[in-house]
C-alpha cells in the first residue's frame, strides 16, 4: 500500500531554474522548481512561456542542475533533495513524463547539515558532479556511458570530505578535458569551536578551495587553497580552455574578484547608486552567465537591491588584466534566474511574479557614473532608470496546470 498527501492548490514561488534542450529537439526549454514540483516550461511563437509538465516529486528540491554528456543531444537534470539520494531525470517528450535514470542513496533523509544535498556542482563537459552537505561531506560522481547500451551510468562515490569545515558554494571550473576541478567558499571552525574567549571566531577566515578530480588514479584531491575575503558568498565559473581565461568569479560585499591559481587578483568595484552610503554594503543575490560563442560570454549578477549588473572580463589569452562591472538594468529581486541562447532572461521570485525578458541590447553603451575614493577605497555611483536593455515579455503569478501524479517519490 502507498500513500501520498497533496496541497488542494499548487505552490507558486520558485526556488531554482535552469535551462537546457531537455526534450532533445533545438528548443531552449526552462525546468523550475516549487518546492516539492518540479516543472517543464516552454516558450511559444508569441514568446510566452506555456507549462508542459508540472510532476509532484514528493520531497523537498534542494538544488537543481542541467548537464550534457559529451557528444549528447539533449540535457538531463540532476537533483539533490531531503531524500539522502543524488537523483538524475530525463524527460520523455514521447510519454510526456520525467524518467528516473538513476537514483543513488548516499545518506539518511531529511535536511541535515552533514547530508549532501545542499550545494551541487556539475562539471562543464558533463564528466562529473561533486554534490555538498552545509558541513563536512563532499561526494564526486563520475558520469559515462555505457559501451554496450549507450546510457547514462554514474560511478561509485569518491569522498573530498573535511571535518570541521562549513560550505557556502561549490562551482564546477571549465578546464576543458584535463581532469575536473571543483572550486568552494570553505570556513574551518575547528579552532573556533574549542575556544571560549571569542578570539578565534573573530580572526576566522574564508578560503577558496579547488579539489581535482583524477580520472585515472580515480581519487579526489585539495589541488590548491588561498584565503579570501570574509564576505564573499557567491562564485562564478569562468569560461576556460579555448573560451576564455578560466578561474573563478568571487562575489564578495562591494566588489566583484576574478581569481585563478598562479594568477594575480583583479578586482572590481559593484555600483552603487548615489542614494547610498559608503557605510552601505551590496551582496549579489542572484546571477546567470550568457555564452553565445568563443570569446563572447558576459555575466548579469542583481544585488539585493534589484539592480541588474553586467560583468565582463579583458583578458589575452590566460591572462585577466581587468573586470569590468557595470549598470544594466534595475527588475524585481529574484531568488534564481537565467539566460536563454534565444535571448531571453527568466527570473524567478520567491514572492511575486515571475517574469520572462527580451533582450533589447546587452549593456554596450556605457552608463555615466560617478567615481569617489574614500580612504583608498573606490566607489562608482549610478542613477537607476527604467529599462533600457530588457523588455517584458511575459509575466505571470503561476503558469501550472493540474499536476500529473506521476511516482517520482524520491524517497521510495
Amino acid at each position: 500500500m502507498y500513500l501520498y498527501a497533496l496541497t488542494l492548490q499548487q505552490a507558486t514561488a520558485i526556488t531554482h531554474c535552469v535551462f537546457g534542450n531537455f526534450s532533445g529537439a533545438n528548443i531552449q526549454e526552462i525546468i523550475v522548481s516549487r518546492g516539492k514540483i518540479l516543472e517543464l516550461l516552454r516558450p511559444d511563437e508569441s514568446c510566452k512561456l506555456q507549462s508542459v509538465l508540472a510532476v509532484e516529486i514528493f520531497g523537498l528540491i534542494r538544488s537543481l542542475l542541467p548537464f550534457r554528456l559529451a557528444g549528447g543531444t539533449k540535457d538531463y537534470i540532476i537533483i539533490g533533495s531531503d531524500s539522502g539520494r543524488i537523483v538524475i531525470l530525463e524527460y520523455n517528450s514521447t510519454k510526456n513524463l520525467f524518467e528516473r535514470v538513476h537514483c543513488e542513496t548516499f545518506g539518511k533523509s531529511g535536511c541535515r547539515r552533514i547530508v549532501p544535498g545542499q550545494y551541487l556542482a556539475i562539471d562543464p563537459k558533463g564528466r562529473a558532479v561533486m554534490i555538498g552537505a552545509v558541513e563536512k561531506q563532499k561526494l564526486v560522481y563520475i558520469l559515462s556511458r555505457d559501451a554496450a547500451t549507450t546510457k547514462l551510468t554514474i560511478s561509485s562515490p569518491l569522498e573530498a570530505h573535511k571535518a570541521h569545515t562549513l560550505v557556502y558554494c561549490i562551482v564546477g571550473l571549465d578546464v576543458s578535458f584535463e581532469n575536473p576541478i571543483f572550486a568552494c567558499i570553505e570556513v574551518d571552525y575547528s579552532k573556533a569551536d574549542s575556544d571560549t574567549t571569542g578570539e578565534a571566531l573573530a580572526q576566522i577566515e574564508k578560503v577558496l578551495t579547488f579539489y581535482e578530480l583524477d580520472l585515472g588514479l580515480n581519487h579526489v584531491v585539495r589541488k590548491w587553497s588561498e584565503p579570501i575575503h570574509r564576505k564573499a558568498n557567491l562564485l562564478l565559473s569562468v569560461p576556460g580552455g579555448a573560451d576564455g581565461p578560466g578561474g573563478v568569479l568571487i562575489c564578495t560585499e562591494n566588489y566583484i574578484i576574478f581569481k585563478n591559481q598562479n594568477h594575480p587578483e583583479r578586482v572590481a568595484p559593484i555600483p552603487r547608486r548615489k542614494t547610498m552610503t559608503t557605510n552601505q554594503g551590496i551582496f549579489i543575490v542572484s546571477a546567470a552567465m550568457h555564452k553565445k560563442q568563443k570569446d563572447l560570454f558576459f555575466w548579469l549578477v542583481q544585488s539585493e537591491y534589484g539592480d541588474l549588473y553586467k560583468i565582463s572580463l579583458i583578458y589575452q589569452e590566460e591572462l585577466v588584466s581587468a573586470v569590468k562591472v557595470q549598470y544594466f538594468d534595475t527588475i524585481p529581486i529574484a531568488t534564481s534566474m537565467c539566460v536563454l541562447k534565444t535571448g531571453f532572461l527568466f527570473t524567478a521570485a520567491e514572492y511575486g511574479d515571475h517574469i520572462l525578458y527580451q533582450f533589447q541590447s546587452i549593456g554596450e553603451e556605457e552608463e555615466e557614473v560617478e567615481t569617489v575614493k574614500v580612504e583608498d577605497e573606490e566607489f562608482v555611483y549610478f542613477n537607476p532608470r527604467p529599462l533600457k536593455n530588457l523588455l517584458i515579455v511575459d509575466k505571470m503569478e503561476s503558469l501550472s496546470p493540474m499536476i500529473q501524479f506521476q511516482v517520482l517519490a524520491l524517497r521510495s
